[in-house]
């Protein structure tokens, strides 16, 4: 049999090196662990396979397996994980913000970027006490169009309807709620008057039950956001017009966190 050429070897093992991969993706996505049969099931990879990667990632202590057998991830992944997340520039210039916003509201506390047609949690403080906390994790996703974080983000990005109508192309946009906006037409009209007073809503548009108020952040630029922080609340406690009412406070507390620190002459 002819050996292998060192192209055929190079593409089997980048197979191997993404094959690995998406157990770990999708291991991430169990908090309480698989079985061996489960990710089998879950990766649509043969037994053999998936039983190699997830020796390999023991091996590199990315992934463990507990008292009943069952794969969750591996003291070295979150050690990683929570090592960037904390040295990322923009946590540590975020984090005083929704910690200021936490002790004022003692609500949910978001800060979210723009990725794609989604946002990614990038933040999150829950409430001390008292309050309901939410399902949102951070690393997790939620569509654009119906949060407040995101549509804070895309007001400023799609200033015109041309924009918002190529924004959505040949997407039919989810509606989680009956009152979701799902049309150019709907959205321009939010993306506008979000520009105008310089916050966004999310009145029970996500997730029944649960209303937001959201603001954009400048880290780097004085007018493209780096993200967007929210104030997330159970509707029955708190209103759309309560946090409406605050919209000034958060706005503030938003620009003083942010703000540029000025050299001495």
């Amino acid at each position: 049999m002819a050996q292998k050429s060192i192209q055929q070897a190079d593409e089997e093992r980048l197979v191997g090196t993404d094959r690995v991969l998406a157990v770990l993706t999708e291991l991430a996505r169990l908090p309480s662990g698989a079985s061996l049969e489960e990710m089998v099931r879950l990766t649509g990879h043969p037994k053999p396979t998936v039983h190699r990667a997830l020796a390999s990632l023991k091996r590199a202590g990315l992934a463990n397996q507990n008292g009943h057998g069952h794969y969750i991830l591996g003291d070295e992944f979150l050690r990683l994980a929570f090592a960037h997340h904390e040295a990322r520039p923009e946590h540590i210039r975020v984090r005083p913000i929704l910690e200021r916003l936490s002790e004022r509201f003692n609500e949910t506390i978001h800060f979210a970027v723009l990725d794609g047609p989604d946002v990614v949690y990038r933040d999150k403080i829950d409430p001390q006490t008292g309050a309901v906390r939410l399902t949102s994790t951070v690393g997790g996703r939620n569509p654009a169009h119906c949060t407040g974080v995101g549509k804070a983000l895309l007001a400023a990005k799609l200033t015109t309807f041309e924009d918002v109508s190529h924004w959505i192309g040949s997407r039919v946009l989810e509606r989680r709620t009956p009152r979701t906006a799902t049309t150019a037409h709907d959205l321009h009209e939010q993306f506008t008057e979000i520009r105008r007073r310089g916050y966004a809503i999310d009145d029970q548009e996500n997730e029944v039950g649960i209303n937001c108020l959201a603001v954009p952040i400048y880290l780097a630029s004085p007018s493209i956001p780096s993200g967007a922080v929210s104030v997330s609340a159970v509707a029955y406690r708190t209103s759309i017009a309560d946090l409406e009412a605050a919209a000034a406070t958060v706005l503030a507390t938003a620009a003083a966190g942010t703000a540029q620190p000025r050299e001495q002459a």
